[in-house]
């Protein structure tokens, strides 16, 4: 025990001898560090404390609508029905607050995810109801998305009013489509035919092309009002006409899948043949014309197609679409772009040239030159290359619609270039071949036709009626002065 004790009191010597070599600080180091402990907390007090920042509320997420459609005609098989989104909301009907589909009973109702996808095959009248809206709806999209953020107004919305287009995909039994803005509506028909063989039904409504036309007459009527009576020279007419037809084309052109079909089908070739310039095909199959009902890839020239409105529209259309593939072989890069995303682009940069030039073009009885300068002009505008303006010229000079001299003139800027043929003074526009808009009564100046008649007719009676009263005071005067004789 004795040992343990002395072991134990000479570790805690030698402890204590390394204790007292550690130096302690000195008095004036010790207030050194207090010094420097209170500035650190001073300068602490300073900083701000940062603000609390509230979180961003996250914008309110659309659902929009899956549909199925046919994305072209039903005889366009390599194409066939496809599924599309609507981005904005969809009520039962179907409609929304500018489109409501009419005559289909009952209405279709999304589901519980707000889609309405219909089996054409079990409900068939359900499918042309979502088709028929959903291609109305993308159509009207297509020219809002250029003029945003202005809406597309119809004829009717004025003053405040702001009714909703009524659309109609089983409107009766007839070849035919029309809009009519007196019914605030857009109708379209079906009918049975033998051609081609067997015997089968054509519903207009399944037309994608059918369907963009008739819209696309509708938002022209609401941004120029005053194109679309028959009083106006037959090109006037002819670019209604051709605005119906250049819709059905932009709105492929604005398809992703569409655009990527069209560059496979044609190896980037945009004046081979394909679904794109063939319009309406089913309806043309029924007529036995083998590119649809028209051709927008056509050489047509004004001295050949006379005052038939139809005709008249495919030279307008047929320039456009040159101009088209001219623009899309301009900007060609396959190495640096894919050919589809340039068509895309391309498309959608015509669509809109077409459209601001439609909307800047006189609002009485313009002509296909108007359009044709208005569309060079904007190109300068824009700043694109001299080539688009060249091609503009070069395509309606081609056409007739651009006088000769026009090429000679394209290198001056600020010149409007003088029309080709012109419209004969006083020519009537011929509608006969013409879809159910263009010969619409309510468009073809029966009405005024008709109250001139009833003025005619009252003028005629009031004559009438004046001269049996002077006839009766006659009659009355000669009496009275035989019974003064007599007395």
């Amino acid at each position: 025990m004795e040992i343990e004790t002395d072991v134990r009191s000479e570790l805690e010597e030698r402890l204590m001898e390394q204790v007292a070599a550690v130096p302690a600080p000195t008095q004036a180091y010790s207030e050194h560090l207090t010094r420097q402990a209170v500035r650190r907390r001073a300068t602490t007090l300073l900083i701000p404390r940062p603000s609390r920042v509230p979180l961003p509320v996250p914008p309110r997420i659309q659902r929009g609508s899956r549909v199925l459609i046919w994305k072209q005609d039903p005889t366009v098989k390599e194409i066939g029905i496809r599924e599309a989104f609507l981005p904005g909301r969809v009520f039962a009907g179907p409609k929304d607050a500018r489109i409501v589909i009419q005559g289909i009973s009952p209405g279709v109702t999304p589901n519980v995810f707000g889609d309405l996808v219909v089996d054409p095959v079990a409900n068939p009248n359900a499918f042309d109801a979502v088709h028929t809206f959903a291609v109305v709806r993308q159509t009207l999209t297509m020219y809002e998305r250029y003029l945003a953020p202005k809406k597309v107004p119809f004829q009717w919305n004025t003053g405040g009013n702001v009714d909703p287009i009524n659309v109609f995909p089983h409107a009766g039994v007839t070849m035919n489509a029309f809009y009519s803005r007196n019914d605030k509506a857009l109708k379209f028909f079906f009918f049975n035919t033998p051609t081609p063989p067997p015997a089968h039904d054509v519903f207009t409504c399944r037309s994608l092309d059918i369907v963009a036309h008739e819209t696309g007459h509708s938002v022209l009527d609401g941004l120029q009002p005053g194109w679309l009576n028959a009083g106006n020279p037959p090109q006037t007419g002819g670019l209604h006409e051709a605005f119906g037809d250049m819709s059905a084309i932009f709105l492929a052109l604005s398809q992703f899948d569409l655009v990527e079909a069209i560059i496979a089908h044609t190896k980037a070739n945009l004046h081979d043949k394909s679904f794109l310039p063939d319009l309406a095909e089913q309806f043309g199959d029924a007529l036995g014309k083998p590119n649809g009902l028209r051709n927008a890839d056509n050489d047509l020239k004004l001295s050949q197609v006379g005052t038939e409105i139809h005709s008249m529209s495919q030279v307008v259309t047929g320039a456009v679409y040159d101009i088209l593939a001219d623009f899309f072989s301009f900007e060609r890069s396959p190495s640096t772009r894919d050919d589809a995303e340039v068509l895309y682009s391309v498309g959608r940069y015509v669509a809109g040239l077409v459209l601001r030039a439609y909307i800047a073009a006189p609002t009485i009885q313009p002509t296909f030159a108007d359009v044709a300068n208005k569309m060079i002009a904007i190109v300068q505008a824009d700043g694109k290359p001299a080539r688009y303006k060249q091609s503009i010229i070069n395509r309606f000079a081609v056409r007739e619609v651009l006088a000769p001299t026009a090429k000679e003139l394209a290198a001056h800027e600020g010149v409007e270039v003088a029309p080709g043929v012109q419209d004969e003074p006083g020519a009537v526009q011929d509608r006969s071949r013409c879809c159910g808009t263009m010969q619409h009564e309510e468009y073809l100046g029966d009405e005024e036709s008709l109250e001139a008649e009833m003025q005619q007719i009252a003028a005629n009676f009031v004559k009438s009626t004046n001269g049996t009263k002077a006839a009766a005071r006659s009659r009355s005067t000669r009496s009275a002065g035989r019974k003064t004789t007599r007395k």
